[in-house]
C-alpha cells in the first residue's frame, strides 16, 4: 500500500495534504435537521461498531479534519475488514485470522492479543469492563457449523467467559447488561454480559449476517431472506416485521424515529421505527452491502455501482452523489462533518457531508474507512491501521 500518490503526501515530513475539490452531481433539497447522537464518554469514545448503539456512525470531534499528519502505522498481518473500537485507553481490532489485538493509541504497539483459532468477520464491542467479540468457523474459515462469542478483560485479554454459538459475523451490541448479536442459524441472541447465559433468542428463519441496532428499547435487524424486524430488547418479542426486500447483509442505522438499511436488491430503505411502515426506498445501480451513516438527517451510503450517495432521510430523495471509481462494500463514518468511505480499488475518500465536495483522499483502504478517539483519526487499510492527527 502506497501513501501519497493520490494527494501529494510529503512522505519525508509525514504530512497528508488535502486534495483539490471535485464537484459531485448535486440535487438541491431542503436541509433536514435532526438531533445528533449522544456524545461518547471519555472512557469509551468509540465503543461499538457504528460508534453508538443506534449505529449512526456519526460523532462530533471539533477540529478533527484534514489535512492530517501521520503518527504511526499498525501492521495487522492479515485482512482487517471491520473497524476497531476504542475505549479503556486502547484500540481493539479483530482480524480475519481470528485474533483480537489491543493497540496502544499513543504508539501503535500491541499490548496483548487473543487468538480464537477461528475467523474474525466483525468488530468487537466494549462495556461493563469487558471486550465482547464474535467469531466464525475455524482457523481456515471452513464451513463449520459453529462459531464463538467471548468476553475478555480489556487490560490483559484474559478470557472472562466464552460460549460456542452458531457461526456469527454480526458485530455484538451491549446495552443494560445484555449482549446482542445475530448468527447463521437465523437467530437474534441476547446474553447476560456478566455470565454469557442466554436471556432470550428469536429465530427469524434465515441467516442474520447483519449487526443489530438499538434505539428506544427496540432492536432492529434484517435477515438474509429480506425480512426486517423490530424486537423488544428486553424480551425478544416481535414488535413488527416488514418483508420482501431482497437480502439484508448491511446493518441498520436509526435516527429521529426512522430506520435506514441497505439491501442486496440494490435499494436503501427507510422504515418507521414505531410501526415498521416502509417510508421510502431509494434505488442504486448495485448491491448495497454497506451499512449507512446518518448525519443531520442525511443518509450516507455506498453501493456496488461505484457511487456514494447522500439521501434526504425524510423524503428518500437524492441530495448529492459522488462517483468513486470503485465498488463500495464497507460502512461510512462521519467525523466533524466529514464523511469517510473506502472502495475495493483501495481508495479512501473524505467528503464534506453536507455538499459532497472532495476534501481529501488516500490510496489505501478497501472496506471500512475511519473511526475517531482521543483527538486522533484512525484510517483502516487492507491490513493496517493508520493513526492521524490534524496537521
Amino acid at each position: 500500500m502506497r501513501w501519497g500518490a493520490a494527494c501529494g503526501i510529503a512522505a519525508a515530513a509525514g504530512v497528508v495534504a488535502a486534495c483539490g475539490a471535485v464537484a459531485p452531481r448535486t440535487t438541491t433539497m431542503p436541509t433536514v435537521t435532526a438531533p445528533q447522537p449522544p456524545p461518547q464518554t471519555e472512557a469509551v469514545p468509540w465503543p461499538t461498531y457504528g460508534a453508538d448503539n443506534a449505529r449512526t456512525r456519526s460523532v462530533t470531534v471539533p477540529g478533527l479534519r484534514p489535512p492530517f499528519r501521520r503518527l504511526w502505522e499498525f501492521h495487522g498481518h492479515t485482512l482487517l475488514e471491520f473497524p476497531p473500537v476504542a475505549g479503556y485507553g486502547l484500540l481493539y481490532e479483530e482480524g480475519f485470522d481470528g485474533r483480537i489485538q489491543a493497540i496502544d493509541p499513543a504508539t501503535g504497539a500491541e499490548q496483548w492479543s487473543y487468538y480464537s483459532r477461528r475467523c474474525g468477520w466483525s468488530s468487537p464491542a466494549l462495556g461493563r469492563g469487558l471486550v465482547f467479540a464474535t467469531f466464525i468457523g475455524d482457523a481456515r474459515c471452513s464451513p463449520r457449523l459453529d462459531g464463538e462469542i467471548v468476553a475478555l478483560s480489556p487490560r490483559t485479554g484474559h478470557v472472562r467467559w466464552r460460549r460456542v454459538i452458531a457461526k456469527s459475523e454480526s458485530s455484538p451490541l451491549l446495552a443494560r447488561g445484555t449482549v446482542y448479536f445475530g448468527d447463521a442459524s437465523g437467530r437474534v441472541n441476547a446474553l447476560d454480559a456478566a455470565t454469557g447465559k442466554t436471556r432470550w433468542s428469536y429465530d427469524t428463519g434465515a441467516a442474520v449476517k447483519a449487526s443489530p441496532a438499538l434505539a428506544g428499547g427496540r432492536l432492529f435487524v434484517g435477515n438474509y431472506a429480506g425480512a426486517f424486524y423490530a424486537l423488544d430488547a428486553r424480551t425478544g418479542r416481535v414488535l413488527w416485521q416488514n418483508g420482501g426486500h431482497g437480502n439484508f447483509y448491511a446493518g441498520a442505522s436509526v435516527e429521529a424515529g426512522r430506520v435506514y438499511v441497505g439491501s442486496v436488491d440494490h435499494s436503501v430503505y427507510a422504515f418507521s421505527a414505531r410501526s415498521g411502515r416502509q417510508l421510502w426506498s431509494f434505488g442504486t445501480g448495485g448491491y448495497v452491502y454497506a451499512s449507512p451513516a446518518v448525519w443531520r438527517g442525511i443518509v450516507l451510503v455506498g453501493s456496488y455501482d461505484d457511487t456514494f450517495y447522500a439521501i434526504n432521510g425524510a423524503t428518500g430523495t437524492l441530495r448529492w452523489d459522488f462517483h468513486a471509481g470503485g465498488r463500495i462494500t464497507g460502512p461510512a463514518s462521519v467525523i466533524d462533518g466529514v464523511v469517510y468511505f473506502s472502495t475495493l480499488t483501495h481508495m479512501t475518500y473524505a467528503l464534506d457531508a453536507a455538499s459532497g465536495r472532495l476534501i481529501s483522499k488516500w490510496n489505501i483502504g478497501e472496506y471500512s474507512a475511519a473511526v475517531a478517539a482521543g483527538g486522533h483519526l484512525y484510517l483502516i487499510g487492507v491490513g493496517r491501521i493508520y493513526a492521524l492527527a490534524p496537521r
